[in-house]
């Protein structure tokens, strides 16, 4: 081959390449829920070698580090964003700006006030009744019951809350408080350890974030007060699912983070070629819930050590 035409046939897959449009998942904290997520954006980007997917991890859970990428993400001109936003009630004018740029989805959070073209994820208030089920099932004589999230500014959070509270009521388990951590993994174990500390006649602990049942889970062991006090999850942590397996974990009510990212990202390739069948008139795709507890644990701790690994 002459020189100039490998030259110029380098030009062109190095044009082509640079003409690739570039779709962008930005989350809320740094999880395995999350790394889950991104298997599932990376086997849309297999599928879809057109375009450039990538998942954005904030360097601090914020509202203001999540606008921060955002504006970078817009300056890049990227085709889509698909977002977990931390606070939608107070970010509608950044996602409505991204809307007017971009294809906005939103993921695993909702911001229904704003104008993303879809929300796929949870039925957070229905994962929520499926936790106050699990909740009464652990204290099926009642008790005290204490949660712990991030931040109670995310739609995810009220949800949960929301569904749970429906389901408690006219029954005999109390909450007793929600404690909040802003994703300050430190902050959430102390939050814990201070419960336990406090309460003494405390019998349930609910985790309603990916990171706030391990740090349940290892506040329960370290105060050597394991069977005493009840645990119910959210999520698939590996410390979670091991929490599980012992029995320190009554059950945890898992998400499906993968496809989250593999259908945010079909479906803003979808979106940019002017195809808009798949978004139901309500603007909201579900996907299901699933319940571990000790009976599936062992199966699906492998489904979950296969997909953190890529396969």
């Amino acid at each position: 081959m002459p020189a100039a035409l490998g030259l110029g046939a380098a030009l062109t897959t190095r044009a082509q390449a640079q003409e690739k449009r570039t779709l962008a998942f930005v989350v809320n904290v740094s999880a395995d829920f999350w790394t889950i997520c991104r298997r599932g954006i990376d086997k849309a980007n297999r599928e879809h070698t057109d375009f450039n997917m990538e998942m954005i991890v904030p360097g601090q859970a914020s509202a203001a580090e999540q606008r921060r990428i955002v504006d970078e993400l817009l300056a890049r001109k990227v085709a889509g964003i698909a977002i977990s936003p931390i606070n939608p009630a107070n970010s509608t004018e950044m996602l409505n700006r991204v809307a007017s740029q971009a294809v906005l989805f939103t993921s695993d959070s909702d911001a229904p006030n704003s104008n993303r073209a879809v929300y796929i994820g949870t039925d957070n208030v229905a994962a929520g009744r499926e936790a106050g089920k699990q909740m009464k099932r652990a204290l099926p004589n009642g008790g005290k019951a204490m949660l712990f999230v991030g931040t109670m500014d995310a739609d995810n959070a009220r949800e949960r809350v929301q569904g749970i509270r429906e389901e408690l009521q006219g029954g005999n388990i109390n909450i007793v408080d929600i404690r909040t951590d802003e994703s300050d993994i430190a902050r959430a174990q102390r939050n814990v350890e201070d419960t336990l500390a406090r309460y003494a006649d405390i019998n349930l602990l609910v985790g309603l974030w990916a990171y706030n049942t391990p740090q349940i889970y290892q506040a329960v062991k370290g105060a050597g007060r394991e069977g005493k006090v009840k645990i119910v999850g959210f999520d698939e942590d590996g410390l979670t699912l091991r929490g599980v397996a012992e029995g320190v974990i009554e059950s945890t009510v898992v998400q499906q983070p993968f496809e989250f990212g593999y259908q945010s990202m079909v479906g803003m390739v979808k979106y940019l070629n002017n195809d808009r069948g798949f978004i139901p008139a309500n603007k909201q795709i579900i996907i299901p819930t699933r319940i571990i507890d000790k009976s599936n644990v062992s199966e699906f701790q492998g489904q979950m050590r296969d997909l953190l690994r890529g396969r």
